[in-house]
């Protein structure tokens, strides 16, 4: 079997490479996720949200790399590892941003998962209300 090595994130071109969810350009890797299956294949988004949408009916996604654009640190880190925000302006408004301290108000990436599989996130308007935007 292929070891995990090679599951290293990847530089992503920007104004090249596609959002494997949506299918549009990824121009910032300000939200950007990465997730590796065992072989190595590699698949890019430039929301979190995106990202959680996308591995949901992915029968690889337990045994799946994540790799999450940290906001603060500026470098790729392990999902399991971050902290996310609710309310960042994200490419599709889903509000989650990574982190790799964690902060007042930031939840664990499987906190994010279910708040995205469940619609509460930003583009929610009850949930950005909530979460302060006008």
């Amino acid at each position: 079997f292929p070891s995990h090595d090679m599951c290293k994130p990847l530089e992503i071109e920007l104004g090249k490479f596609q959002d494997s969810d949506c299918g549009m350009i990824i121009e910032s890797q300000e939200f950007a996720s990465q997730v590796c299956a065992k072989d190595g294949k590699t698949w890019f988004f430039h929301d979190h949200g995106g990202m959680v949408h996308w591995l949901q009916d992915k029968d690889f996604k337990k045994e799946a790399t994540i790799w999450v654009w940290a906001k603060d640190s500026k470098k790729w880190i392990k999902a399991e590892n971050a902290f996310f925000s609710r309310n960042d302006v994200t490419p599709m408004n889903y509000g989650f941003g990574a982190y790799e301290h964690n902060e007042t108000n930031l939840i664990s990436f499987e906190h994010m998962g279910i708040l995205m599989l469940r619609g509460e996130n930003m583009t929610n308007r009850f949930v950005a209300k909530a979460l302060g935007k006008k």
